[in-house]
């Protein structure tokens, strides 16, 4: 604030002010802003929920200034994007989705009691790995949003070109807890049930050496219902050394630890680089998830839990992400 500001301020408080608010400007009373155009807008709204505010100030001959106020201030009303699912769910899949956040307290699978308040066996949070597969590309565009840059009235306006992901890509198949990555495989093009169980052996040798102990208390098991995890070979292996499987819901990303809280990080750190070889793609990943500080990997696995009340708060639909 300049000298002569302050001057003024200060002459202003000497005369008897006393407020720093904006005093009541002169004029005519704001007619437009009333009941009755209030009641229009929001019928033009629920007519057609796309409606732009110039549209609304055209058809009712207002301002648009007014109509905005209306629209924001006035009815609360704020625009969004449609948002993406999976998958249309029929009420099957959603009894289903309620069933299992609910838990069954006859086995290791936590839950949410049905009197609302979480529930769960003694260090199963401790013996939980969850795990999924994920095609990662040589190169990854950046997203339009990651890509944003503050700009200044007088900045140059930016260019970006679109860019498609390269055809040559791997596939990641990653095993973690709330300590961190256990294991990341890569798995060729195409992998067959026999490939998943060969997953499963080099998963148990790691768990071996990176989580003491716990083998013999007892391994839980997240994955998604996938051909080749569900298959009579899979389960075979599973029933051989006793693991424990967390039920998971069909069409049910949103309740999937990795697809709700892994991979989209690791999309958008990959985003606008470019690797040469496969080897230098999965050393990246390596980094990557090296790096990640073990908290990172607690809240992915606890949060769990609130999904689960959240789906069961919405009787089953989806877990906005």
């Amino acid at each position: 604030m300049s000298r002569s500001r302050v001057y003024q301020w200060c002459t202003w408080f000497g005369e008897g002010r006393t407020s720093l608010g904006d005093e009541p400007k002169s004029g005519p009373p704001k007619t437009s802003t009333n009941e009755e155009n209030t009641t229009r807008v929001d019928e033009l709204i629920r007519c057609d929920r796309r409606m732009r505010i110039r549209e609304i100030a055209f058809k009712l001959e207002i301002p648009k200034s007014t109509v905005h106020e209306i629209v924001h201030d006035t009815l609360g009303y704020r625009k969004v994007s449609t948002r993406w699912v999976p998958k249309t769910l029929t009420e099957d899949h959603k009894l289903q989705r309620v069933e299992i956040s609910h838990g069954d307290e006859d086995t290791t699978h936590i839950g949410v009691g049905p009197g609302g308040d979480f529930q769960a066996n003694n260090n199963l949070f401790d013996n939980l790995i969850t795990g999924d597969e994920t095609w990662v590309h040589l190169n990854t565009p950046e997203t339009k949003r990651d890509s944003m840059t503050w700009k200044h009235p007088s900045s140059p306006v930016t260019k970006k070109f679109k860019v498609q992901r390269s055809a040559a890509k791997v596939m990641a198949s990653v095993f973690w807890d709330a300590k961190g990555v256990i294991l990341l495989d890569i798995l060729p093009q195409g992998q067959g049930q026999a490939r998943y169980c060969s997953t499963l052996d080099r998963l148990k040798e790691a768990i071996r050496r990176k989580r003491s102990g716990l083998l013999r208390r007892g391994v839980v098991l997240q994955h998604d219902n996938a051909t080749p995890h569900s298959v009579n070979l899979t389960q075979q292996w599973l029933q051989r050394y006793g693991w424990e499987i967390l039920p998971h819901p069909a069409h049910s990303p949103d309740l999937a630890s990795s697809d709700f809280h892994l991979f989209g990080p690791l999309k958008r750190h990959l985003g606008g680089m470019t690797f040469k070889t496969e080897d230098d793609l999965i050393s990246e990943l390596r980094n990557w998830f090296n790096n990640l500080d073990v908290d990172f990997f607690r809240v992915g696995i606890n949060s769990l839990l609130s999904r689960w009340q959240k789906c069961i708060d919405l009787h089953g639909d989806y877990v906005e992400k």
